[in-house]
């Protein structure tokens, strides 16, 4: 009776009562922000000098059908974290600053009112809610040390990273973006709540990524000897766009490709030198063959002023906060010696939520976890037949942005996309098999498909809970 209860107390837990034996698992997640699809070296980009990251692909799997959970950063970050839809959250906009003075945020069934807009638009959760399990929180019991360094951008105080699993915040807090990437980190003008007040200056001058790695490896040296969990979110290559003055001079001789722009080049590639600081660091110490890394972003590339762009998404249409791939589709690689396969491409459409379940089976030994929206990425890292079950991914944002983007709702189910609009806006079909450009719109010819993902669609938002526009 009593190894019986011991047994049920292990299960209710979470802790596999009968451990398989494998080799310790550490995790570096590395969830890098506004990184587009096309911005390293292995998927393309003809600018860019990102060799660690590139050598990190040959090691592990390279994905090259990756979505973010959202076209922008909080949502993704919330599902990332949760393994939950951003519409299930509630989180599918970003989340305004204290020093921004405004606030989208409200309870379910508050609106946002435009004078010039059809619609009303729903309010969003302006935090992540403490009761969500982040995956810091799930590692816990198994006798991970937790670690968030850099961006959070899931709500003000009380809601930074010690209080959703991590042991320590290096730089986390409500802000979006970096004041400045130059130590101390404030802006050219002071302003009132702009700074990053969870990381203290340490070297005027110093570059904020390097700050962050040195953090990371500070941090992985502490513990060594057990079992430990960092999610490294740096804060680029999000604006302002700033670069270490020896890689802005470097990129500013270089000819230009289709990406040309010297300094964001030079904020792409401190973050890929970080990248090689940090594994590095676990060769030095013997830990590369028990850490898993995974790399990727939370939304598309940021074009900008099309006349002098940051970067360049082609072939991908579109930028950051768009429906289109260039908005949603993001590198990811991942990499684990012995355990991943090395030097594989995989073109499985997975998406951010994917990661909770995908760690938590490898640190449980159980292959779902209950109340999630991601699926397990075992069988694909582990194995060269590895099948995931189909499945149609979706994004919610019923929200305006800008001139031009009116709030709307996606589905991809095999290689069609569908995105629907609920204002007046004609609805949009591509094949992204034929077409990954989205350049062919078949919403005029293949009814029946576009009606089927409609239906689809509609059926999510309601199960998911969806916060929907309404007309005034």
């Amino acid at each position: 009776m009593q190894k019986l209860s011991l047994l049920l107390f292990l299960i209710l837990l979470g802790t596999p009562a009968f451990p398989q034996e494998q080799k310790r698992m550490n995790i570096v997640l590395i969830h890098v922000d506004d990184l587009g699809w096309r911005d390293i070296g292995v998927l393309g980009s003809d600018f860019y000098d990102t060799p660690n990251i590139d050598q990190l692909a040959s090691e592990g799997v390279l994905f090259t059908q990756s979505y973010a959970a959202a076209a922008i950063c909080s949502p993704t970050r919330a599902a990332l974290l949760t393994g939950k839809y951003p519409a299930r959250l509630g989180i599918t906009d970003w989340i305004r600053a204290k020093f921004q003075g405004v606030s989208t945020s409200g309870e379910p069934g508050e609106f946002e009112s435009f004078p010039d807009k059809p619609l009303l638009t729903p309010k969003i959760q302006g935090y992540l809610p403490l009761e969500e399990l982040t995956l810091a929180e799930r590692l816990k019991p198994f006798g991970y040390a937790t670690l968030h360094v850099g961006k959070w951008h899931l709500g003000e105080e009380g809601y930074y990273p010690t209080e959703q699993g991590f042991d320590l915040n290096k730089g986390g807090n409500d802000l979006g973006q970096p004041p400045s990437y130059f130590d101390p980190y404030l802006p050219d003008q002071p302003r009132k709540f702009y700074e990053i007040t969870t990381l203290e200056p340490r070297k005027t001058g110093e570059f904020l990524t390097d700050r962050e790695g040195d953090e990371v490896v500070s941090f992985i040296k502490e513990n060594q000897d057990e079992p430990f969990f960092v999610h490294y979110a740096p804060y680029a290559v999000h604006t302002p766009i700033m670069g270490p003055e020896d890689l802005v001079e470097k990129y500013s001789a270089r000819i230009p490709g289709k990406q040309g722009n010297p300094v964001y080049a030079a904020l792409v590639e401190s973050v890929d030198r970080n990248v090689g600081k940090i594994m590095k660091e676990l060769d030095d110490l013997g830990l590369r063959d028990q850490t898993l890394v995974i790399f990727t972003s939370d939304n598309g590339g940021l074009i900008g002023d099309p006349l002098n762009p940051i970067t360049n998404n082609a072939p991908l249409r579109s930028q950051k906060g768009y429906p289109y791939e260039g908005g949603i589709r993001i590198p990811t690689i991942v990499s684990w010696p012995g355990a991943v396969l090395e030097g594989a491409i995989e073109s499985t459409p997975i998406i951010s939520m994917d990661w909770v379940p995908t760690i938590m089976e490898w640190v449980s030994g159980r292959d779902s976890v209950e109340g999630l929206d991601g699926l397990s990425l075992v069988p694909l890292l582990t194995q060269e037949s590895g099948q995931l079950a189909d499945r149609d991914l979706f994004w919610h944002f019923p929200h305006y942005r800008g001139s031009d983007v009116v709030p709307h709702a996606v589905v991809r189910s095999r290689n069609y996309k569908l995105i629907v609009y609920f204002d007046d806006t004609p609805a949009e079909l591509y094949d992204l098999k034929y077409d990954p450009e989205e350049s062919v719109n078949l919403i005029g010819s293949r009814a029946l498909i576009a009606s089927d993902l409609a239906q689809k669609l509609n059926s999510w938002l309601e199960s998911s809970g969806a916060r929907l526009p309404k007309s005034r």
